[in-house]
Parts: structure tokens; C-alpha cells; sequence
């Protein structure tokens, strides 16, 4: 058996050519603080960004087809989440109903499938 303690990280995926947009998108929509990624280690270029108690890594790789494959992060206002997502143009996806919990997807601009959740 293993015993989880918690989530470290998660990786998502752009395309080379927009990894600054990315970055912009991060740390600009979202509102996410960039931090040290060392990049000596590395053979392909990146960020690291801090996200409550865990952290957002970016990479690369070629452009990837929409996928259900994602990332769930609980927030403390899951309307206001929205409503700025929404204000930014971001693409929100409708999920099934689960009992206490609120929740909805969006697409990052890169394809990549988020899951934002209230434990209510």
C-alpha cells in the first residue's frame, strides 16, 4: 500500500512558441507567483509557479488535442473564480453535479483542461 501525503505538483504542456504567453497567463489571469525553477537541470525551457500548498509546472511539447485528462484545484469563492475567468474570455466547460461540491472546467489558452471545485 502507499500512503499519499499530498499533491507536490502538476505538469501541463504548451507549445513551444507560446510559452511566454503561458507564463503571462499564469501569472497574469490567474494570478499565480512565478518561482525558482532551476533551469540548469533542464533540457527544455519552463516555469514554476506556487498554487496554494502544491505547484504548477509548465513545459513543453508540441501542440496537443483537447483531452478530458485535468487538474482539479479547490478554491476558497467558486463564483468569483468564474466571474473572473469568464471577464478574461477564458472557455468554461459545464461538469456533472456532485454532491457538495460546486465546480466547472475551463481551457486554458493552450488546451489544457482545468477542474476549479467548492467543497460546499
Amino acid at each position: 500500500m502507499i500512503t499519499f501525503k499530498r499533491v507536490d505538483h502538476f505538469h501541463v504542456c504548451v507549445s513551444p512558441e507560446r510559452l511566454e504567453e503561458a507564463r503571462e497567463f499564469y501569472a497574469g489571469v490567474l494570478g499565480l507567483k512565478q518561482i525558482y525553477r532551476p533551469d540548469d537541470l533542464f533540457s527544455s525551457a519552463g516555469y514554476w509557479f506556487d498554487i496554494g500548498d502544491a505547484q504548477l509546472h509548465i513545459g513543453v511539447e508540441p501542440a496537443l488535442s483537447r483531452t478530458i485528462r485535468h487538474t482539479a484545484m479547490e478554491v476558497a469563492d467558486i463564483k468569483a473564480a468564474r466571474t473572473h475567468l469568464e471577464a478574461n474570455g477564458v472557455e468554461i466547460v459545464e461538469e456533472p453535479v456532485i454532491p457538495e461540491r460546486e465546480r466547472f472546467a475551463f481551457i486554458d489558452p493552450f488546451g489544457n483542461r482545468m477542474e476549479l471545485l467548492q467543497i460546499l
